[in-house]
């Protein structure tokens, strides 16, 4: 899964949702969804904006983490 850490680096720029969504001219609304994680995607071009405003990198506001699988229903099959 894929994980949105915008919020950090906001918070390490001390910039505002509202700050951020002005400077890269999105609505507070859309910018919300993917500092939330809940956006499906982002344009590269929106992304590019993103750590050009808060001096980062692409990596330190995306994060892929493997999904754990729910390994109990397998241990209760091996286990009967």
């Amino acid at each position: 899964m894929i994980i949105v850490n915008l919020d950090i680096m906001m918070a390490k720029r001390k910039m505002s949702l509202t700050e951020l969504s002005q400077r890269i001219d999105i609505t507070p609304a859309n910018l919300s969804i993917l500092k939330t994680g809940k956006a499906k995607a982002v344009r590269f071009s929106t992304l590019e904006q993103i750590c050009q405003v808060l001096n980062c990198q692409p990596g330190d506001i995306l994060e892929f983490r493997p999904e754990e699988t729910d390994t109990t229903d397998e241990t209760k099959e091996n286990n009967q």
